[in-house]
């Protein structure tokens, strides 16, 4: 049940709203359950026999989260045990493929399908368990975790919460009513992030995929029509999905962190990873940088370059088991470690609009690598956008490529321009953690 389905606009959150805030005397169930239970309904509508799955992954890390006031060994093997399971289910198959490969063996594939939301599901628990160790949470009620780690606004492209900021809400008596206000911006918001999914990523889709799929016979000006579109695409996608979950969460009176900031205004790709998927990267340097930073004898800055190159290859594989997405991760970790090389080497500063420039340019063709299925077809691309000889534009596709670039100009526009969803709502979605 995709967000913007008609089953899930139409049918499931209207009916999820009804059951949360009108109960009958006679059919009462606390608001904590009502949300649990339409998360279940949420998840198995993506794939009834994985249900058992989460709720096995939610059991396992209650009983056992106590184990890690007693001993840091049990931190290692419930973090283990997570990651287990999301290699198994997300991975098993690309480490069979290169077996096979580097052996020359015939090791068949499990074929497993993927459950929805296990990378976000895994993170999530690690954030707990860590924040846990850490004695950053105190008290832990089963029905608060539950809903913590299946609460289905999050549940497709997060954000990463940690368990204290969301269960403060659940227990706020004040967000067991109506909000009028909140109704009315969260519908705001989950129009604005229809739009976006609906007009702007699904048609710029089409554009990319004519590029991406006839790799030998674009020209110079379809394939910067395709990388880019492509990169506005995958921006309003999540976008778009960051503002209807945003919105879908803020109807039941909950505030997730903001996850999306505008990351298109980014004069660095170290700016740019600040406003691009917020929590992800938060997660990434709270939970997997600032460990291996500490566990080093001695910190220099050569080391944690390295380190930052080692996190975000670990970043684009989190993306998907591929090659590409490594070496995605790869492009972004050497791009930051210049970044802070030449902040920390380099005395003077970039114009600005170069900067923007520069760093725009640097996320178009690395996206390129995220999107094309091996390094040929992406190098091809790359080739065809800097081969100048091969400018002209066939007749038969001259109206299509014209409406992609009004659409890519309005996208440039829209993205640098306007303010964004979470700026325009920030009366509505700005909470400070308890």
């Amino acid at each position: 049940m995709l967000f913007h389905s008609t089953q899930y606009l139409l049918y499931f959150l209207p009916t999820v709203f009804f059951i949360y805030f009108f109960n009958y005397k006679n059919f009462y169930f606390p608001k904590v359950i009502s949300l649990s239970i339409v998360s279940i309904v949420f998840y198995s509508a993506w794939n009834i026999y994985f249900l058992p799955l989460i709720l096995f992954i939610i059991l396992c890390n209650y009983y056992f989260h106590k184990l890690l006031l007693k001993n840091k060994r049990y931190l290692f093997l419930l973090i283990s045990f997570n990651l287990l399971i999301l290699i198994i289910f997300k991975y098993a198959d690309f480490v069979i493929l290169n077996i096979n490969l580097l052996f020359k063996l015939n090791i068949e594939y499990i074929n497993l399908p993927f459950p929805l939301a296990l990378s976000f599901v895994a993170f999530q628990v690690i954030t707990f368990l860590v924040d846990y160790y850490d004695r950053s949470i105190k008290k832990i009620e089963f029905n608060y975790f539950f809903l913590f780690i299946i609460f289905f606004p999050q549940l497709i492209a997060g954000p990463i919460v940690k368990y204290n900021y969301v269960v403060s809400q659940y227990k706020n008596k004040k967000n067991k009513k109506i909000n009028i206000e909140n109704v009315v911006a969260g519908l705001i918001l989950i129009l604005i992030g229809f739009l976006k999914k609906k007009l702007l990523a699904d048609n710029l889709g089409s554009f990319a995929d004519l590029g991406f799929q006839n790799t030998n016979d674009i020209t110079t000006i379809e394939s910067w029509i395709s990388s880019v579109s492509f990169t506005f695409q995958i921006y309003f996608d999540f976008s778009g999905y960051v503002d209807m979950a945003t919105g879908s969460a803020l109807l039941f009176n909950i505030k997730l962190p903001q996850n999306f900031n505008s990351p298109f205004k980014a004069f660095s790709l170290i700016d740019f990873w600040q406003r691009w998927h917020m929590t992800l990267t938060s997660f990434l340097t709270n939970y997997i940088f600032n460990p291996c930073v500490r566990s080093l004898k001695k910190v220099s800055f050569l080391k944690m370059m390295f380190l930052i190159m080692f996190v975000f290859i670990i970043c684009g594989f989190w993306h998907g088991p591929s090659w590409m997405y490594g070496f995605f991760g790869l492009l972004h970790g050497l791009g930051l470690a210049t970044n802070h090389i030449f902040n920390k080497y380099i005395k003077f500063k970039l114009n600005k609009i170069v900067s923007w420039f520069l760093t725009f340019n640097f996320v178009n063709l690395t996206f390129i690598f995220f999107r094309s299925q091996d390094f040929n077809e992406g190098l091809v691309i790359i080739y065809k956008m800097f081969n100048f000889k091969n400018y002209y534009i066939s007749n038969s596709q001259t109206i299509e490529l014209v409406y992609s670039i009004i659409l890519i100009l309005a996208c440039f526009f829209i993205s640098l321009f306007f303010k964004n969803s979470y700026e325009r709502f920030n009366k509505y979605l700005n909470y400070k953690e308890i």
